[in-house]
């Protein structure tokens, strides 16, 4: 039976690329202030199915998101001297603030069972929609492992993380994984806790931690947090670290970006990094 939670998640899941599309576009073509019509075309829907999609899900209006791209890049332009278009790109996308009502408790397990390549520990896996498209998630008896989305497919997911611990055993349980996405963005009330179960090096989950420290409506770069872990010369390491992270959207990478303020790599999709960004410059 269809809940109102599968509904929800489906409903985000089939949402997401047309919101994405629509990101990407309205961030190539702000500045020709596009009407409701052109922003609509882009996307195959009809003007009014589009502004209803869009003001749902990003919280404003497209007309009111181009107002707030071009706000932001003119005072970023103005404080930085940085072109218009990069400061748009950046300032009308760098809002986090989706996690402040998530507690998250992460907890490393030994080095000894990474090390064993996973023999002996057992994982629920799973696929599922989620607001930023098919997910896989990987669950440890001690809390999640693992939050992969399913690109290019949920089999090349699912071989990826496989690949971390392949002497494990593994069941596969949907039902699981989508009640686990439930309870990540959908939410379970204040202060809800969501258990990590982080299987790295110490290095790993040094940059981890940190990550999990970006306050809420920042983003920081790879150097800033190579000295925040007082290694200020390993921004390149810090990078690795950052793209080994297993754990999208809740271990949030997606809002490191490089030095000069760019969107750089992200291991599940420039495009996905963008909507994540401006998915959660709406939620502040």
């Amino acid at each position: 039976m269809m809940t109102a939670q599968n509904l929800d998640l489906d409903t985000a899941c089939r949402d997401y690329r047309r919101i994405a599309s629509a990101l990407a576009w309205l961030g190539e073509n702000w500045r020709d202030h596009p009407d409701l019509d052109a922003a609509a075309r882009s996307t195959g829907l009809s003007p009014h199915h589009f502004q209803r999609l869009f003001t749902r899900w990003v919280g404003l209006s497209p007309k009111k998101y181009v107002g707030a791209l071009a706000h932001g890049a003119a005072r970023e332009a103005l404080e930085d001297g940085a072109s218009i278009l990069d400061a748009a790109f950046d300032a009308g996308l760098s809002g986090p603030g989706r996690l402040h009502d998530l507690f998250i408790a992460h907890e490393a397990v030994t080095p000894g069972d990474a090390k064993r390549r996973g023999a002996g520990l057992s994982f629920v896996w799973g696929a599922t929609p989620t607001p930023f498209g098919e997910a896989v998630l990987l669950i440890a008896p001690r809390g999640l492992s693992a939050l992969a989305f399913a690109e290019p497919d949920i089999d090349t997911a699912f071989d990826d993380l496989h690949a971390r611990f392949p002497a494990a055993d593994y069941v596969r349980d949907d039902a699981e994984a989508r009640a686990w996405a439930g309870r990540i963005f959908l939410g379970g009330g204040p202060g809800a806790p969501v258990p990590l179960a982080l299987y790295g090096t110490p290095w790993q989950r040094q940059v981890w931690r940190a990550l999990l420290e970006i306050p809420a409506g920042e983003t920081t770069s790879y150097k800033s947090i190579a000295e925040q872990v007082r290694t200020p010369k390993a921004a390149r390491a810090v990078g690795a670290a950052v793209g080994a992270n297993p754990v999208a959207w809740l271990i949030p990478c997606h809002r490191v970006i490089a030095a000069d303020g760019q969107l750089t790599g992200y291991h599940w999709g420039v495009e996905r990094k963008r909507a994540m960004l401006a998915y959660e410059a709406a939620a502040r």
